[in-house]
């Protein structure tokens, strides 16, 4: 697998005849956010020199770029799929679909200094 992406498995599934439960983690991330992107739309084009980022694909499907030290890799990634981008990776997202996405940051992007850890270079 790729130096640049790891899919992950939830620490915890759990599923009856209500529905299910995934618990994507229970410690080791401090930042969490919902968003929500329309069809065509591209976000990201930027890396994270500080953060190991994790993604969790609710609802949707992204046609996702990555780079790194000159190698570029292109994957598909769908509805339930849960991966960590790692540092220094440059992604960026075109929503194919609607898309609903959770995203964790292992220690967050604002800095106490208030520079944030994105970068487009």
């Amino acid at each position: 697998m790729s130096d640049m992406i790891t899919f992950l498995k939830p620490d915890f599934e759990f599923d009856d005849d209500r529905g299910w439960l995934r618990q994507l983690c229970h410690e080791g991330w401090t930042q969490v956010n919902l968003s929500y992107t329309k069809k065509n739309i591209f976000r990201g084009g930027h890396l994270h020199r500080e953060n190991r980022e994790a993604f969790y694909i609710v609802q949707g499907k992204i046609d996702i770029t990555l780079e790194k030290d000159g190698k570029t890799e292109n994957l598909i990634v769908t509805e339930n799929s849960f991966f960590a981008i790692e540092k220094g990776v440059k992604h960026t997202f075109k929503h194919l679909e609607e898309t609903l996405m959770l995203a964790m940051y292992d220690k967050g992007v604002e800095n106490e200094n208030g520079q944030r850890d994105i970068w487009t270079e």
